[in-house]
């Protein structure tokens, strides 16, 4: 039994190769039923995500026979001219295949290093193999092996913990102002992308009220319909502002949406609690004076990328730390996996002692029903089954001895427990 990876990832294929191999969840268990039917898989998951498409398959015939099938069989089931993902494929077999399961799952080959979304895909991932019944007991040990490197790498270093985009960065400080986000109000300035996210991120804090403001009410309503929160116009910012604890500006304005008076009039009212603002836009949605303002606490995107320019050399760091866990883990994995080759060998032992001990009873049995002393039957018993434990291993010995084989003796040794001492 060989374990063997096969995919696709944001580093070996573009984004209009990704698209056309991936699998939507509904269609997953179809497709690993068909995956499972290929000669030589006998176990299967898929890994879909945005990033990545990868095979995780437990075979009985040779790695490339099997990758060969593997591509004939995604390009016809996709409906691709093989020639589209062909020179993006890579794979990994054996102990190299469980070293880049751990990796994945781990996030040390996400897009964003680190990233915690990835082990939670690859959980689903085996959870729906399992649930079509292409998940194996071989798959089922590598995967319990991969979740526990994973969880260890979270618990062990602190590659998760800074954040490595503008729009985590911006969050997070807000951790650092405030001590109970969840009773916090939110202004967000615009309905872009990086705006999309930041309400991501503050809804996963726990901040509850949101208000996204933009220059056309419908776009506004559009991204705020998404988060539960309230849409706005920026000539609404005024009188918003007095309410809000957090403001998070990103447009594509040229020119200052929010003024250093505008600001101080807000503070006012606010009896100078505190307020956070976080201007990513360039040019500056904020003007710098509103910086000078007591109870602000003013951050820039120039500010946000030295954090995250710390962050990456910081999770850089960790990520070597990782490493060696997952290098122990694949030891351990490997170690685990030679073992199950002696499975087959010890069940016939302990199959063979069992019919000589049921042959040595049966003996007993009949002595003792004709009349033979309990003493002298237990005393018979005890050497015929021994006799017949040792009789093969026994003759075995003094052959090798007779031809010199002096590894085997040695080896005997030590299976028999004979070195203990």
């Amino acid at each position: 039994m060989n374990l063997l990876v096969l995919g696709v990832n944001h580093t070996s294929a573009p984004v209009a190769v990704r698209e056309q191999v991936a699998f939507v969840p509904e269609h997953m268990e179809m497709a690993l039923q068909a995956l499972s039917r290929i000669e030589g898989v006998d176990e299967a998951a898929i890994l879909s995500t945005c990033n990545r498409t990868e095979f995780y398959l437990i075979n009985a015939s040779d790695d490339a026979l099997l990758t060969d099938a593997v591509s004939e069989w995604l390009a016809e089931y996709r409906g691709l001219p093989r020639a589209t993902f062909e020179n993006c494929l890579y794979s990994h077999a054996g102990v190299s295949g469980v070293r880049h399961m751990m990796t994945v799952a781990a996030g040390l080959d996400s897009l964003v290093l680190g990233e915690p979304q990835i082990l939670g895909q690859m959980k689903s991932c085996y959870a729906v193999a399992k649930e079509a019944g292409t998940l194996g007991a071989n798959l089922e040990r590598a995967f319990q092996q991969v979740f526990a490197t994973a969880k260890r790498v979270r618990t062990d270093t602190a590659i998760g913990e800074n954040p490595v985009s503008v729009a985590y960065a911006a969050v997070s400080l807000t951790q650092h102002i405030f001590s109970k986000l969840d009773r916090c109000r939110a202004l967000l300035i615009g309905a872009g992308e990086t705006i999309e996210l930041v309400a991501t991120h503050l809804r996963e804090r726990g901040v509850r009220q949101l208000v996204i403001a933009n220059r056309t009410l419908d776009r506004a309503r559009d991204l705020a319909d998404r988060f539960d929160a309230e849409a706005v116009l920026l000539a609404d910012i005024p009188e918003q502002l007095k309410n809000t604890d957090i403001v998070v500006a990103s447009t594509a304005s040229q020119l200052p949406i929010l003024g250093k008076g505008t600001v101080e009039s807000a503070l006012r009212k606010r009896k100078h609690r505190p307020m956070l603002m976080v201007d990513i836009a360039v040019p500056r949605d904020i003007e710098a004076e509103v910086a000078e303002l007591a109870d602000v606490y003013l951050y820039t995107v120039d500010d946000l990328k030295e954090i995250v320019d710390e962050n990456r050399k910081a999770r850089a760091s960790e990520a070597r730390k990782a490493d060696g866990i997952i290098e122990s883990a694949v030891a351990e994995w490997q170690r685990q996996w030679r073992a199950l080759d002696a499975v087959d060998t010890v069940k016939d032992y302990r199959s063979q002692a069992e019919q000589l001990r049921v042959h040595e009873m049966e003996k007993a049995q009949r002595a003792l029903a004709r009349g033979v002393a309990p003493e002298t039957v237990l005393e018979q018993l005890a050497r015929g089954l021994t006799n017949k434990l040792i009789h093969h291993p026994s003759s075995r010995l003094r052959e090798a001895a007779a031809n010199g084989e002096t590894e085997t003796l040695r080896i005997a040794r030590q299976l028999l427990g004979l070195d203990n001492d």
